[in-house]
């Protein structure tokens, strides 16, 4: 297996094309520069000794040593030998809600302040396993792709906050479908869509969306979070409860029926979060009992940049000896007169 260890040095690559579309411009304004003296024909009589492909020659040496250069500090790598170590674990989406009803305090601290403990404690017992990260509340969008780097997912976890969003509402539609195209291709894994929310579904179609979900070979798993006795939304702008139009103190409530419904479309299982532990508990049985995927592990790779800065230092040994004039020695040989 072939690797890369720092691939973000590739985006280098693009400075080449951008050279060589500067020195295409640069050789088209000095052949118009040439003509306004004469005719090209007598101008190369008048200039025995200056070669036409040399500076070229050098000019791609120095673009082929640069993308050396560039792959070297990407450091490609090779693997030397195969781990016989079996890697286990399943993938997780976790779609949470950031509407304005989860600042509701009926959870300690809040109700998103205890998701997002719930899914860091989640992270804290993976080891193999990858895990996805998508908010929403009106819109939906993946705040961290699928994968195994928990620290990155904690460190995203951690900025979440319900003004990441300005289009308010729950369209838990939305976040699962989302969901359902964020998984590897990897096949025999169990993969799970885990939704935290008060239930509060203002779009539609969420049900639909978790039946399609589960028919794809996602289990979609509900965690509602809140009281269905409800509580009053804090207003971070004026440090006041919300209120609506006719001035009211605005209530929100969890809506289990339809958590439940959610989760039984699917082929999840519900779980009503509050303040005891119970709930961490009772997810991480229900995604012990998901199919875990085996992966290959390579554990050994050889550094291959060696050959990249062997051939770049050779190429600018090169470049360094060829004149850009036509060397007198070799000027009487028709391989050089050119």
């Amino acid at each position: 297996m072939f690797r890369f260890e720092n691939p973000e040095y590739l985006w280098l690559l693009s400075v080449v094309a951008v050279l060589a579309l500067i020195r295409f411009v640069t050789f088209f304004n000095q052949k118009k520069k040439l003509r306004r003296f004469g005719d090209p024909k007598l101008i190369r009589q008048l200039m025995p000794d200056v070669s036409r492909w040399r500076p070229l020659l050098k000019f791609c040496m120095l673009e082929i040593a640069l993308v050396l250069v560039i792959l070297m500090l990407a450091r490609p790598q090779q693997a030397n030998g195969v781990s016989q170590e079996k890697r286990s674990g399943i993938e997780t989406i976790i779609a949470l809600d950031i509407s304005n009803s989860m600042r509701a305090e009926d959870v300690a601290p809040t109700r998103l302040d205890r998701a997002k403990m719930m899914v860091e404690n989640l992270v804290e017992n993976f080891i193999n396993d990858k895990i996805g990260l998508i908010v929403f509340a009106g819109d939906a969008f993946v705040q961290l792709p699928i994968t195994s780097d928990y620290v990155s997912a904690k460190m995203f976890l951690s900025t979440i906050d319900p003004s990441m969003i300005v289009n308010q509402g729950t369209d838990i539609a939305g976040a699962i479908e989302m969901a359902s195209h964020s998984f590897t291709q990897q096949e025999h894994v169990g993969k799970a869509i885990i939704v935290i929310t008060d239930g509060e579904d203002h779009e539609g179609n969420a049900v639909e969306a978790a039946k399609a979900a589960h028919e794809h070979g996602f289990n979609v798993y509900v965690l509602g979070i809140g009281s269905s006795n409800g509580a009053p939304v804090p207003d971070p702008d004026t440090g006041n409860y919300m209120i609506d139009n006719q001035g009211n103190t605005v209530m929100s409530r969890l809506n289990e029926e339809m958590c439940r419904e959610l989760a039984q479309a699917g082929g999840g299982a519900y779980i009503h979060v509050d303040n005891n532990s119970s709930a961490q508990r009772l997810l991480d049985e229900e995604l012990d009992k998901l199919e875990k995927g085996e992966t290959t592990i390579y554990s050994d790779y050889a550094e291959q940049f060696q050959y990249a800065a062997a051939f770049a230092l050779l190429l600018l040994i090169i470049e360094i000896c060829i004149l850009e004039r036509r060397n007198p020695i070799l000027k009487k040989i028709k391989l050089f007169k050119r």
